[in-house]
């Protein structure tokens, strides 16, 4: 049966490849609602599940005229739904991570007054238009517009690598500007 079900898929693909636009509509009816379990399987959510059902039928669609192999259809579209739920969960988990940070500094905060709160916001400031504007840019797409790594690389058009060199070094410069300030007493 589950030769049958690959040829099936393997047709329609070949009709869609050839132009028939109706076989795409009819591979989305044969596979949607597994993609959907599938994602739910890693999200847990069944809203989050059909997003990432439906972002993934965006790539198939995209990229069905480039399959090679249409009997590979299943392990190629299975393989895109799971990068997109594992893509969200890391994602969350940036985020989670983001909140964890923020709360853990806020804490860390609380003994200072209004005053030094002020002051550190305004030596930040200060501190950060004195940086390069690679490193500005970086530091305002992943914590200002919460873009992933990736994303600013590629928006930017600069590799991963580099993307992470430039936070590191933009918050090491922040850092110590911070420590000094601690250090003389002025915050």
């Amino acid at each position: 049966m589950k030769n049958k079900d690959k040829e099936i898929d393997a047709k329609l693909i070949l009709d869609y490849q050839s132009g028939k636009s109706s076989a795409f509509i009819v591979l989305v009816k044969r596979w949607h609602v597994r993609f959907c379990k599938l994602a739910y399987f890693y999200v847990k959510d069944r809203d989050i599940a059909k997003d990432i059902a439906q972002e993934s039928w965006t790539i198939i669609y995209s990229k069905l005229n480039g399959l090679k192999d249409p009997m590979k259809f299943k392990s190629w579209a299975i393989s895109i739904v799971n990068r997109r739920a594992i893509d969200f969960l890391r994602a969350q988990q940036r985020e989670q991570q983001r909140k964890t940070e923020y709360k853990a500094i806020v804490s860390n905060n609380q003994d200072e007054t209004e005053d030094d709160r002020e002051e550190i916001k305004r030596v930040l400031l200060q501190e950060i238009q004195k940086l390069s504007s690679d490193h500005q840019q970086v530091l305002q797409l992943f914590y200002v517009e919460s873009y992933s790594l990736k994303e600013i690389g590629n928006t930017i058009g600069i590799s991963v690598g580099t993307t992470k060199s430039r936070l590191f070094h933009a918050r090491e410069q922040l850092k110590k500007v911070i420590l000094k300030y601690r250090k003389n007493g002025r915050i």
